[in-house]
């Protein structure tokens, strides 16, 4: 019965959002978004270690715009350094797709060690709780497919390791360490609630204050679902305006700018489908807005840019 179901809420909600040629788990990676060159706490917390000062960070991703119960996320994370090259805070995913709701919270601790005088090797731990809520009830209450909600509370841990200098950095990280299945009548049991290994990178080529260019990349590897990579070039003008590309393995682009000032960062990205089967039958754009605020001010860091 709850495979049926599944497969049942799995069909409803595609319908609902009109992507019959989108496959499922394609749509709900976990934690993926465009800009992750400029922050990738979430998906690594040792990634925090670069900054010397703190910060704050908020990201809002609308995926296919316009179409009612459409995925929403939202990302918050926060660190503060400590003594001893090691940095603290907590990242917060709120998302939402359909008649299903997922509040995750984390809190993290990192540590550096130095390998040389400008390489160090940073680790992190991190561990929170992941609250699921699926409001089934709301689409027929009459219907025994769909009279009871589920409402599942599941604790998390995760780490993640990088190895970083003023040029460069390279990260595994396995953020959501899954033990057991959380809304196991849910389509996201597929994607969400398996274990989801991240390994990143990006190199700093430095201009002069004038002009940087910062390649990365980014892959996610989940048991069952189809890999995906995105790789991205960013260049920087004067520390202030950034323009940039980044391409998915799964025929997504997207287009990206930011704009510093003082200690903000803006950014916004726009991402769309590049597949024949993607191009002009429905609106599979995805809008992405995020905003940083650093204390202190350290132009020169890697983590600015």
């Amino acid at each position: 019965m709850k495979n049926f179901t599944s497969y049942i809420i799995r069909a409803l909600l595609i319908g609902v959002v009109g992507i019959c040629t989108c496959s499922v788990a394609r749509a709900q990676q976990s934690f993926t978004y465009s800009q992750y060159m400029n922050d990738q706490t979430s998906l690594n917390p040792a990634y925090s270690l670069l900054d010397k000062n703190g910060y704050l960070s908020a990201l809002l991703r609308k995926q296919w715009t316009g179409i009612q119960g459409s995925p929403t996320a939202f990302i918050f994370d926060a660190s503060m350094p400590l003594d001893g090259d090691a940095s603290a805070g907590v990242f917060v995913l709120n998302d939402q797709v359909g008649v299903e709701h997922l509040t995750e919270i984390n809190a993290f601790f990192a540590k550096s060690i130095n390998l040389s005088e400008k390489t160090h090797l940073g680790v992190s731990l991190n561990a929170g709780f992941r609250n699921y809520v699926a409001s089934y009830s709301t689409l027929d209450s009459n219907d025994p497919l769909f009279r009871d909600d589920v409402r599942q509370n599941k604790p998390n841990l995760g780490f993640g390791v990088m190895l970083f200098s003023d040029q460069y950095l390279l990260g595994v990280s396995v953020p959501e360490l899954t033990f057991t299945s959380l809304g196991t009548a849910s389509q996201q049991d597929n994607t969400y609630f398996r274990n989801h290994y991240n390994i990143s990178g990006a190199y700093l080529i430095d201009g002069g204050a004038d002009f940087k260019v910062k390649p990365a990349f980014l892959a996610t590897i989940t048991k069952g679902v189809p890999f995906i990579a995105n790789f991205s070039t960013t260049m920087y003008i004067k520390n202030v305006f950034g323009l940039g590309v980044d391409f998915r393995t799964n025929n997504e682009m997207a287009g990206m700018m930011s704009f510093m000032m003082a200690n903000f960062r803006l950014g916004y990205s726009y991402q769309f489908g590049t597949a024949s089967n993607n191009i002009g039958r429905f609106n599979n754009s995805t809008n992405e807005v995020t905003l940083t605020y650093r204390f202190g001010q350290h132009l020169e860091d890697i983590r600015l840019l």
